[in-house]
C-alpha cells in the first residue's frame, strides 16, 4: 500500500496540535507497512529547516516540501474582496508548489491521497489530472466554524464584519469540496454530524487524534502541588482570547484562595502582554522546550477556550499525563468524556473557581480525575487501534 499524505506545515518535530496528528498519522501507518510519502507546505510562520529534521519517523519516508509565505497581506486581502476565492485557503497556493506535486505524481504511483485539512485542498485538481489514487480528506476541524465564532466575539465593528466575510467564503468553499473526494476521515462525532448536515453524501468516518502513549510517562514524584497550568500556542486566537478571558475575569479569585498556589503559562508566540501579567503566583514561560516534562510537573491543567471546533490535542496530552483538566465546554468538544470523572467541565467564571477550589482543597479528587482520564484516552486514542482501522478503510477504498 503506498499512500501520499499532504500536509499545510511540516509535521516535524511534533511539538503542537496539527502536526501531532500528521506525525501519529504517519507513524502509525509507518508500523504497519505503509509505504509513506508526505508532502508538506512550510510556511513562512511554522517554518522548519529541514536539514536539522532528526527524527527516526523521518528517516522512513519520502519526504518534500516547498516554501510559501502565507502571512496576511494587506493589498492581498484588499484585492481578494473582489475575487471570489476565500482567502484563508488561497494563500497556502502556489503555482511552483502544484508543478512540485505533479512531477511527484509522475514519479510515483500511490493508491491513496490523502489531504491534511482544508488548506492543502487547492491542490485537488492538479491531483485529479495526475492520478487514480483515491482521495480522502481529513477534516481537523469545521474551519468555518473557527472564524464564525471568532466573528461572533469581536467587538470591534469594521473587524468583525471582515471575519464575518472571511467565514462566509471560507463556508462556500468548505462545504463545495467535501463531495469530490472518495473518503472523509471526521476527528469528531459532533464534526461528522456537521458533516452530514452540510451535504456530505461521500463515505464518512469518525478518527480521533491517535495519542502514542509511549512518550507520556508519569512521574508523580516531580509534580508539585498546588499548581495550576495552560499550555497553547498564542498565535492561535481562540487560545489567546481564552487565556485573557481567565486572567482577567477569574484568576484574581483564584490567587487568593492560597498564598502558595502558582498558574503556570506556556506556549509558543506568547506575546508581550501576557509577561506584564507576571507575577509571583502567575508565572509566563513561554514556549518549554518540552511540553511533556512541563506538564509532569504541574497538577490541574485550564484550558479556558470560548471558541473553536474539532479536538484540543493538548488536553489528550494533559489527560494522557493523568492531568485533571478543567475546561470549557467548546474546548471539550469532540472528546468522549464524563464531566465530573475524567474531566471537569467550567463554562463561567463561577465555575471555574468552584472547580478550582474543588481540586485545591481535596488533592484526591484532581488526582482521582488524572487517573480516570488517563483510562480514557487510552481507550479511546490508542495509536495501533486507530492505524488499523484507518488502513482498513484504505483497503476497503482500493480493493472495493
Amino acid at each position: 500500500m503506498k499512500a501520499l499524505i499532504l500536509s499545510n506545515r511540516v509535521p516535524f518535530p511534533p511539538n503542537s496540535g496539527y502536526p501531532i496528528v500528521v506525525y501519529n498519522t504517519i507513524k502509525g501507518l509507518l508500523n504497519l507497512g505503509v509505504d509513506i510519502t508526505l508532502f508538506s507546505i512550510n510556511t513562512h510562520r511554522h517554518r522548519v529547516d529541514v536539514d536539522d529534521i532528526y527524527d527516526p519517523v523521518f528517516e522512513r519516508i519520502k519526504f518534500y516540501s516547498f516554501d510559501i509565505d502565507t502571512e496576511v497581506n494587506l493589498w492581498g486581502a484588499f484585492f481578494n474582496i473582489f475575487s471570489n476565492e476565500s482567502y484563508n485557503v488561497s494563500r497556502f497556493y502556489d503555482s511552483r508548489a502544484a508543478e512540485m506535486l505533479e512531477n511527484i505524481l509522475h514519479e510515483s504511483e500511490f493508491d491513496i491521497i490523502q489531504f491534511e485539512g482544508l488548506f492543502v485542498v487547492p491542490y485537488l485538481e492538479v491531483i485529479k489530472r495526475n492520478s487514480e489514487a483515491k482521495l480522502i480528506y481529513r477534516a481537523h476541524n469545521i474551519v468555518f466554524d473557527v472564524w464564525e465564532r471568532l466573528a461572533a466575539s469581536e467587538r470591534f465593528t469594521p473587524r468583525r464584519r471582515y471575519l464575518q466575510f472571511l467565514a462566509r467564503r471560507l463556508k462556500v468553499y468548505e462545504t463545495d469540496q467535501l463531495n469530490r473526494f472518495h473518503q472523509i476521515f471526521a476527528i469528531s462525532e459532533p464534526d461528522r454530524q456537521n458533516i452530514l448536515h452540510f451535504g456530505c453524501e461521500t463515505c464518512l468516518d469518525v478518527f480521533p487524534v491517535a495519542l502514542d502513549f509511549e512518550k507520556y510517562v508519569i512521574d508523580t514524584k516531580k509534580t508539585s502541588f498546588p499548581t495550576l497550568f495552560h499550555i497553547g500556542a498564542m498565535d492561535w486566537r481562540p487560545n489567546k482570547e481564552g487565556l485573557e478571558w481567565f486572567i482577567d475575569e477569574i484568576w484574581p479569585d483564584i490567587e487568593k484562595l492560597n498564598s502558595e498556589l502558582r498558574f503556570y503559562i506556556a506556549g509558543k508566540s506568547m506575546q508581550q502582554h501576557f509577561y506584564d501579567y507576571d507575577s509571583d503566583n502567575l508565572v509566563v514561560e513561554g514556549e518549554v522546550v518540552d511540553a511533556v516534562e512541563f506538564m509532569n510537573s504541574k497538577a490541574i491543567m485550564i484550558v479556558p477556550l470560548l471558541s473553536g471546533s474539532g479536538m484540543r490535542v493538548k488536553i489528550l496530552e494533559g489527560m494522557a499525563m493523568k492531568k485533571c483538566v478543567i475546561a470549557t465546554t467548546y474546548a471539550a468538544e469532540g472528546l468522549n468524556y464524563e464531566n465530573g470523572k475524567d474531566i471537569l467541565i467550567a463554562d463561567t467564571a463561577d465555575e471555574f473557581y468552584r472547580c478550582i477550589l474543588q481540586c485545591v482543597t481535596h488533592p484526591n479528587r484532581w488526582r482521582e480525575i488524572g487517573e480516570n482520564a488517563r483510562k480514557t484516552v487510552e481507550r479511546d486514542h490508542d495509536l495501533l487501534s486507530i492505524s488499523k482501522r484507518m488502513l482498513n478503510v484504505y483497503h476497503r477504498l482500493v480493493n472495493g
